[in-house]
């Protein structure tokens, strides 16, 4: 049975510092089981200035087994599936412990985007690029940060202007559009 007095109770202290550490996490709809963290992308890295939006489920029973994890923003990294947004990271699998947080996991993800781990990849494409080309690896995830990572000032304008028309308060839609990195989709879903 998971622990929601416990998941609203993270989620009150992941707010509390999220602009500070810009990593957030906020529900994805009514119930506290599927639940939305973005993570700034690490300075010093090719995926600087992106904000990465990663789908959280918890499982039954959560706090004793770790937070199902996936990244929806496509990202160019040895240990995170090109393909599927899959993360392998020992404490998402069997170093998990109930003393550890969903901001405490977001902030291993961030870590593993600063320092990869190719000899143990989710994606073998990636990895191999990482240690035999890693200048066209650098380019690539640096590219697939600006392509997937970054929101525009301009676009997000228009988002704006799109929800508000629809109905909605441009306070609310801007908070939203800004928590759930810019997707306008899930801002709806949320405003809805």
């Amino acid at each position: 049975m998971i622990d929601f007095a416990r998941v609203q109770k993270e989620l009150v202290e992941c707010s509390k510092d999220a602009e500070g550490s810009g990593i957030r996490v906020i529900p994805k709809s009514d119930n506290l089981v599927h639940l939305i963290g973005t993570i700034p992308g690490p300075i010093g890295t090719p995926y600087e200035g992106g904000v990465f939006q990663i789908d959280i489920t918890l499982p039954e029973g959560y706090p004793f087994e770790p937070p199902k994890m996936q990244f929806s923003t496509k990202v160019w990294h040895p240990n995170i599936s090109s393909q599927s947004g899959a993360i392998c990271l020992d404490i998402l699998k069997d170093q998990w412990s109930p003393a550890l947080t969903l901001k405490t996991a977001l902030l291993s993800v961030q870590a593993l985007l600063s320092a990869p781990q190719p000899d143990d990849p989710q994606d073998a494409v990636v990895a191999q690029q990482y240690l035999k080309d890693y200048q066209t690896f650098v380019n690539t995830a640096r590219y697939w940060t600006e392509s997937f990572a970054k929101t525009s000032s301009r676009g997000i304008e228009v988002k704006v202007q799109k929800l508000v028309e629809m109905g909605f308060p441009e306070a609310q839609v801007r908070s939203i559009l800004e928590a759930v990195g810019g997707d306008e989709n899930l801002a709806l879903e949320r405003l809805l």
